[in-house]
């Protein structure tokens, strides 16, 4: 199989372009500065928001996987669009015309906006995004649907949750390095939907093998349920060492998360609610609809992100 890959050298980029070339597949590996991966493949240096790829570069490949984007970032809003939207909406019009038979879209929960309770919800449950990342990946996925959905390239729509695994970024990283400074035990509250690097790359591995005239949208997660206190127990019994003690009361917590936010000067969700908020999301659309299942749990990763560098990208 023939593949094209955007944001090649991202986190999830360099696991999907090993897999693949694990599988025997041939790559075509795009980046915004053309950074080779671990393995020493190059890439090829383009930065979408400002210009495509040449019509070669599309000629004969069976799928793209599209994982360019702003994701983790305080970038204006107009950035976000730029890439994560309008860049998405003219290489999937440019695929087409080149005749890739199939596209796949990173999209994101983040999409469906916030929770309104603390139930799994399926792909339709969204309400309004409450941020601009959130709002560039609804904006490209309704621009997908309306353009692509009676055509004969087949396009995925991926909304991985909280994705964990070695040298993840983001809250994950911050915890793991809390865990190795002494962080107390946190409280028992909230819950969040996962899903592994590695069962995230089986995901977009499997829905690029099959591609299926129309548009599918599909939420990637492991089923479980995981609560910040859960994260923190694993990750320290993957040191050897003992549950924390949980010294620090809630409302020191709530006075600690808030007291970052004012540091930060951050405008998006709340450090409080991404520690102990509740976001669930249902994996039963996507089981039903392929043969991926997930291997890996939270647990089974734990003493890969302890390891020395573990929370380094």
């Amino acid at each position: 199989m023939k593949c094209l890959v955007t944001g090649a050298s991202g986190y999830i980029g360099r696991h999907l372009c090993e897999q693949l070339l694990a599988r025997g597949d041939s790559i075509t590996a795009l980046s915004k500065t053309g950074a080779s991966l671990p393995d020493g493949t190059g890439t090829t240096a383009i930065d979408l928001a400002r210009t495509m790829p040449q019509r070669e570069l599309l000629e004969g490949v069976d799928v793209v996987f599209h994982l360019a984007g702003i994701a983790h970032q305080q970038a204006p809003a107009a950035a976000y669009r730029e890439l994560n939207e309008l860049a998405t909406l003219q290489l999937a019009r440019l695929s087409a015309a080149a005749g890739v038979p199939n596209f796949v879209f990173l999209s994101s929960v983040k999409a469906m906006g916030p929770a309104t309770d603390g139930s799994e919800r399926a792909e339709q449950d969204c309400s309004a995004p409450a941020d601009p990342y959130g709002w560039s990946k609804w904006s490209a996925e309704n621009a997908l649907q309306a353009e692509f959905s009676r055509g004969p390239m087949g396009v995925v729509m991926l909304r991985p949750a909280l994705v964990y695994g070695p040298a993840a970024k983001g809250n994950l990283a911050l915890l793991a390095k809390g865990v190795r400074a002494g962080l107390p035990r946190p409280p028992a509250l909230g819950a969040r939907s996962m899903v592994s690097v590695s069962d995230l790359v089986e995901l977009l591995c499997e829905v690029g093998r099959e591609p299926v005239p129309g548009v599918r949208t599909f939420i990637a997660c492991d089923g479980e349920h995981y609560s910040t206190r859960f994260i923190y127990d694993q990750l320290r019994l993957a040191q050897g060492r003992p549950v924390g003690r949980a010294w620090l009361p809630t409302v020191g917590w709530r006075l600690a998360a808030a007291l970052l936010d004012m540091r930060a000067g951050d405008k998006g969700e709340a450090t409080f609610e991404k520690l102990f908020g509740t976001e669930l999301y249902s994996n039963r659309a996507v089981l039903a609809a392929t043969r991926w299942r997930p291997r890996l749990r939270l647990q089974d990763v734990a003493a890969k992100i302890m390891a020395p560098g573990g929370e380094r990208a």
